[in-house]
């Protein structure tokens, strides 16, 4: 009877509330509304339909380096019109100053391209990052450049598939960027390389509020001298000792800020997320991006594909909203998911498509 005033064309698929009314009007049982939750384990609906729920996931913020360049976060702006010989910005923002380079590349380019870039650029200037903060993209998923960085003892950090949103600082500074060059170069965009090295003394030595002061100041202690303008005051015999006590009273005072604008970061995003966990060897749908996974619906038109796959296992609890599931062999995506992109398994759970399609596009 539950088939056919649910599973059936008729039946539709509808929820709780429907399916109940519908049988309501012809019969009559003890418990109906209990036999009725069979709807909500029905494996169709969990692959089908959307979550009706507040985004999955409390905001876990990265933690806050304790020095300037020890984390660096890196990514990509492309699509740009060609500049020059340039058409791609790589930027790369120190977590603990805020502080930013910005690097003009050409595309089509590769891992060795993009590290030497780095070295001619950064390194010169603040050494080796003990972590880089990444998304996925495939320069920083190649063997090369995992190799480079293990080597040379830099962990690297990416995000997890189907969730660019877990380092927002640099979209910010990739929002901020694409802004000032809108604004100069509107009406001839074939020169915004030339802008770039204003650009990115314009946003070091902007004020941030997360720091209550500037990048820049935060990272050299003073804010820069602009073009006609004379500081009001100068001290031509600093004492060295002074010196270097204002410098570590500085970093204090960055970190209290920095961890006071994560609290409150995480305090607004939390009013609009909902809390959801799992444990080890839970069964859950994975949700797989169709503008990014090409070949999920296995057919030019994915509309009226499932938006879930599975059900998956869950085998290691990467952190609070990371989690690893056990994939079948050959699965060539990546196996740590971001909790909003699952959902759980409510048993009895009859797999309808267990096999994850094979990608075109790594995510």
């Amino acid at each position: 009877m539950l088939c056919a005033f649910h599973d059936s064309t008729m039946g539709g698929h509808s929820g709780v509330p429907v399916t109940y009314r519908r049988l309501r009007r012809l019969f009559a049982c003890p418990k109906m509304k209990e036999h009725i939750k069979y709807v909500q384990s029905c494996s169709v609906c969990q692959q089908a339909k959307p979550e009706r729920v507040r985004y999955p996931g409390l905001l876990e913020p990265l933690p806050v380096p304790d020095g300037a360049w020890k984390v660096v976060t890196m990514d990509f702006i492309d699509g740009l019109p060609s500049s020059g010989k340039f058409n791609c910005i790589l930027v790369v923002v120190n977590k603990f100053t805020r502080y930013g380079h910005f690097l003009a590349l050409s595309h089509p380019f590769t891992a060795a391209k993009v590290a030497h870039s780095y070295l001619e650029n950064i390194y010169k200037l603040h050494g080796l990052p003990e972590a880089i903060v990444s998304d996925r993209d495939p320069v920083f998923t190649s063997s090369f450049w995992r190799e480079l960085f293990k080597t040379i003892g830099t962990e690297l950090n990416m995000s997890t598939p189907y969730h660019p949103q877990t380092d927002g600082q640099i979209e910010r500074v990739n929002q901020c960027l694409e802004i000032y060059l809108r604004c100069f170069t509107h009406a001839n965009p074939n020169k915004w390389h030339r802008y770039l090295a204003l650009a990115e003394f314009w946003y070091n030595s902007s004020f941030h509020s997360a720091l209550n002061t500037s990048p820049f100041a935060a990272l050299y202690g003073h804010e820069p001298r602009h073009w006609g303008i004379e500081a009001a005051s100068t001290c031509k015999l600093p004492q060295l000792k002074e010196w270097l006590e204002e410098r570590k009273h500085m970093q204090q005072v960055l970190a209290e800020h920095l961890h006071q604008a994560r609290n409150i970061m995480k305090s607004q995003a939390d009013k609009k997320r909902s809390d959801r966990s799992f444990v080890v060897g839970d069964s859950v749908f994975v949700k797989l991006q169709p503008y990014v996974q090409k070949t999920v619906a296995r057919r030019s038109n994915h509309k009226l594909s499932f938006r879930y796959f599975g059900p998956y296992k869950i085998i290691r609890i990467v952190n609070p909203v990371a989690y690893e599931l056990e994939l079948p062999a050959g699965a060539k995506v990546h196996p740590v998911f971001h909790v909003s992109q699952l959902r759980r398994a409510l048993s009895p759970a009859t797999p309808v498509e267990t096999t994850l399609p094979t990608p075109t596009e790594d995510p």
